[in-house]
């Protein structure tokens, strides 16, 4: 989980392939509506973000195990998910900004510009002590974030 070029799906294709278990992309899950409104650089709301939230949970309930690239920025959102998926353990990315600005800047094939990494840094709602949120600094390098994502599956992958 986290904002917009934390590097969610890098990290989770790679430990997809360390774990040889499914990776899957919340962004393939938003209703094309969506993908348009932040393509124009309009934020969603709640409501915009409500079906997705299922359709994600849904994956997550169905495919388990899994890794999913998620953003997840609310507590709300991952309060659903679990609602969904209950076995959902979230790993939340961490970035300066000035790395997500670049990260942002260098991309190329994705839907959302540079201008709602505000909006998603103020949608951001750090985790609770009392949820099952890992914390890991995504200045580490890919090959040591998949290990840490894939250690969280352990316990769910026998």
């Amino acid at each position: 989980m986290g904002v917009s070029a934390a590097g969610k799906t890098t990290v989770g294709r790679a430990a997809s392939a360390l774990t040889g278990v499914t990776f899957l992309d919340a962004d393939d899950r938003h209703p094309p509506q969506n993908i348009a409104k932040m393509a124009a650089g309009i934020a969603l709301d709640d409501a915009d973000r409500a079906p997705w939230l299922d359709a994600v949970g849904t994956a997550l309930r169905d495919e388990r195990p899994c890794i999913m690239a998620c953003s997840a920025l609310r507590r709300s959102y991952r309060d659903r998910l679990r609602e969904l998926a209950p076995h959902t353990v979230f790993a939340l990315l961490q970035l300066p900004r000035a790395e997500l600005e670049r990260r942002i800047a260098a991309r190329t094939d994705h839907f959302m510009p540079a201008g709602l990494l505000d909006s998603q840094l103020a949608t951001l709602e750090p985790p609770g002590t009392d949820e099952e949120v890992v914390v890991l600094d995504a200045t580490r390098s890919i090959d040591e974030l998949a290990a840490a994502v894939a250690a969280l599956l352990a316990p769910q992958v026998d």
